[in-house]
């Protein structure tokens, strides 16, 4: 069976991460994606790098590893938006598509005549995505964004770092474009939620995703933190502000993540110590109790994991049941060997390295099995082949 978007046609006019990551995910369940990029550059991320992929004979091709990671499964169509031309296949793509996904800033399609309100006189059943920083209104509509900024002004980098006071604690960017690929994500779901609402009235819709508005969404916990006590969350590290123990511990050769997520994993985790009291202590019994009071608990625990090594710990705390494993650096996920049960590295074919490989899809269909043929495309690799479909003359 194919993927379970096999009938549904994306024409993806987005670029730099947010924009591609949704296209991406709906190309890893079937969909046809069509990435509409500038002639001569294409989306910015093939430039930003190195890394970048190695052909055949070992030297590097104009494919950045940050384009790679957000590409796969997609066509690739040089088309030159400023031209007529161009604005013309854009609009013969539309009208045969389900989705259109963009970024471009607010109000700048609807200068060449390829804006929602345009397209859906072509494309009535269109669902298309804009996704921009701050969205299609407010004041600030025509500004610029990237993740990092979003991350800042969002409230997650005050959120993120060591606490005050402590070596180290400025506030820190999450290790990964996280903003990004969160609204990369909703942007997703809403196109997959017009589809459904298509279904049932016949016609599609305009989507409106502002980076700022999914990072001020996904404070989730921190945000409700605030809005019911009026006090200012604030960086902590790696503890967490509403359940302890949770927090990364010094071993005596390393470091252990340790999630004690409800009393009874606490009452475990009391075992595994040689402290099966602490679990009666009226100032460890209950999650809110040990909140309260961490600097006790930590008082105690902390000199007894110390004293044995990361081997021990994991092995004995996956035995009770108590959530704790290592901290992996990247080559080590790779190697773990869940993640190589679950097949989350593949390897591709691609038209000038022969293969390269990627990081699979975390959705996993039991009729419908997700396959991967198509590499991130090269820039323009499938302009003849779609002008075709379309009955335009290749390259004009």
């Amino acid at each position: 069976m194919a993927g379970p978007l096999s009938h549904i046609r994306v024409l993806d006019l987005s670029r730099i991460l947010a924009g591609p990551w949704a296209g991406q995910i709906l190309a890893d369940l079937g969909a046809d994606v069509v990435k509409v990029e500038r002639p001569g550059a294409g989306d910015d991320t093939r430039a930003w790098g190195p890394p970048f992929l190695k052909d055949r004979d070992g030297k590097d091709t104009r494919e950045a590893g940050y384009y790679l990671a957000v590409n796969r499964g997609k066509r690739s169509i040089a088309l030159d938006l400023d031209k007529p031309e161009g604005q013309a296949i854009v609009k013969a793509l539309a009208a045969r598509a389900d989705i259109v996904l963009e970024n471009f800033k607010a109000g700048t399609l609807a200068k060449f005549g390829l804006d929602y309100e345009s397209l859906a006189k072509i494309n009535p059943r269109l669902v298309y995505c804009s996704i921009t920083g701050f969205g299609q209104t407010g004041p600030k509509r025509d500004h610029a964004a990237y993740d990092f900024m979003i991350q800042g002004m969002g409230g997650l980098m005050s959120l993120t770092g060591e606490a005050e006071g402590t070596p180290g604690s400025t506030p820190q960017k999450v290790g990964v474009p996280i903003t990004d690929i969160m609204t990369g994500m909703y942007a997703a779901i809403a196109v997959l939620a017009g589809l459904a609402g298509r279904a049932e009235t016949g016609r599609g819709d305009y989507i409106d995703i502002g980076m700022l508005d999914v990072q001020v969404s996904y404070l989730a916990n921190q945000a409700m933190n605030y809005l019911l006590s009026g006090k200012t969350p604030r960086r902590t590290g790696n503890a967490h502000p509403n359940i302890q123990p949770q927090n990364v511990f010094i071993v005596a050769d390393g470091h252990l993540v340790l999630v004690a997520g409800n009393d009874g994993q606490f009452e475990k985790f009391a075992e595994v110590l040689g402290q099966p009291e602490l679990a009666r202590d009226e100032r460890f019994a209950t999650n809110p109790a040990r909140v309260r009071n961490r600097g006790a608990l930590y008082a105690i625990i902390e000199p007894i994991l110390a004293s044995l090594p990361l081997a021990h710990w994991v092995a004995a705390l996956e035995k009770a049941g108590v959530p704790a494993g290592p901290i992996n650096t990247v080559p080590m996920v790779f190697d773990e060997p869940q993640v190589k049960h679950r097949e989350m590295l593949i390897e591709v074919p691609h038209p000038v390295s022969g293969t390269v490989p990627l990081v699979a899809s975390p959705m996993k269909f039991t009729d419908a099995k997700l396959e991967y043929h198509r590499a991130p495309p090269m820039l323009g690799q499938h302009t003849d082949e779609v002008l075709r479909e379309i009955g335009w003359s290749p390259r004009g």
